[in-house]
């Protein structure tokens, strides 16, 4: 039996355990898409070959200085766009691993932001050049790497067409965790994820955006996923003048709560306001005060996933 507690440790530790319900779980997070301002604008060239994004030098802070800026704000964890990368070389990607590393900020998810498993004609070339990019995730050490499902509308054929595809790339790179998003035209509902997930037998994780859904019924169909996911992108909405939309924040999140969901939460701005970080703050006092509304900052905190466990489900 230990020592018994005197009467200011007892109240140092109610005010410690009081402090930590205030914090959501885990680490604070982003997805870099937020930052693109902040970049540059930067765009890699031959890293987006649908043209999607015109490439760009960028003239903002380098990606090299980004994980020492990240730790100064307090941030942990980050999703990484891959088009931000100058190189794929293993030199440039030891260095940007390194940078990470010393800065002590996770690089929780590589986000490659191209190519269609789904395309009518090119799936396979498609799926080739993204086999590229999970290989820069594993160079990068990241816990997990988001590929696009699919860019052609939903059917019996392009949903299995890009099960099938999504599984043998899992296969194919088992030192990082393959998951994909509810993003693009293959998946505009809740019904699509889960028949493309469902057919993917456990080996292609779901990584949930609270924003890429809009309408009446968006709270449903995020609930009817939200127990599929294991990482989020955490968007917020805005106006035209950049003002958070507090509520649809607060609601997307409580779907989250009510779900059950443990995993990260990256925040995600990309309003008309400039002031990304200024807006990241905002989110983050949002979502901080909406976890400690219902104690869930009180569980224990959020831990990188036994992503082996996951990998080995057949």
């Amino acid at each position: 039996m230990g020592m018994s507690e005197s009467p200011k440790e007892r109240d140092d530790g109610a005010e410690k355990q009081e402090s930590s319900s205030l914090q959501p779980q885990g680490p604070k997070a982003l997805h870099t898409w937020s930052l693109f301002r902040t970049l540059g604008r930067l765009v890699a060239a031959e890293s987006m070959p649908s043209g999607a994004l015109p490439e760009a030098a960028g003239s903002g802070l380098a990606l090299l200085d980004l994980p020492a800026e990240l730790a100064r704000r307090g941030y942990q964890s980050a999703q990484l766009c891959h088009f931000y990368l100058a190189s794929r070389e293993s030199g440039y990607l030891a260095e940007l691993r390194a940078a990470f590393a010393e800065a002590g900020v996770e690089i929780e998810c590589l986000l490659i932001d191209d190519g269609d498993l789904t395309h009518p004609a090119q799936a396979e070339g498609h799926q080739d050049w993204i086999s590229t990019w999970i290989e820069v995730a594993e160079g990068l050490g990241a816990a997990r790497v988001r590929v696009i499902a699919g860019k052609q509308p939903p059917s019996r054929s392009t949903l299995r067409t890009s099960a099938l595809r999504l599984v043998q790339l899992a296969d194919r790179h088992a030192g990082v965790r393959l998951v994909t998003e509810n993003w693009h035209a293959l998946l505009p509902d809740a019904a699509a994820v889960n028949e493309l997930l469902d057919q993917t037998d456990g080996q292609v994780g779901f990584l949930i955006d609270l924003g890429n859904w809009t309408g009446a019924g968006k709270y449903a169909e995020l609930a009817a996923v939200a127990a599929r996911a294991e990482t989020c992108q955490a968007k917020v909405k805005t106006n035209e003048a950049g003002v958070i939309d507090e509520h649809d924040y607060r609601a997307s999140l409580a779907v989250l709560r009510d779900a059950g969901y443990d995993g990260p939460l990256a925040m995600v701005y990309d309003g008309p306001d400039p002031d990304e970080w200024g807006k990241l703050d905002e989110a983050y006092a949002i979502l901080r005060s909406e976890y400690a509304a219902d104690s869930v900052g009180s569980r224990p905190g959020w831990r990188t996933e036994n992503l082996e466990s996951r990998r080995d489900v057949s």
